[in-house]
């Protein structure tokens, strides 16, 4: 996706859903892997199971 982000900058005022679509799963794959491993340190960090 960063490959294909990069190759639009050029053409970015012609075609602007070359740049905006990859953005975009650039940043949910970003905030998914996140909330993953949020999820796995609240599963399985005894420290904070207690709370």
């Amino acid at each position: 996706w960063g490959k294909l982000l990069f190759d639009s900058v050029d053409r970015m005022v012609q075609y602007p859903e070359r740049v905006v679509w990859p953005g975009v799963l650039i940043s949910l794959t970003v905030l998914s892997v996140n909330y993953i491993g949020d999820g796995l340190r609240d599963a399985l960090d005894p420290r904070i199971r207690g709370r």
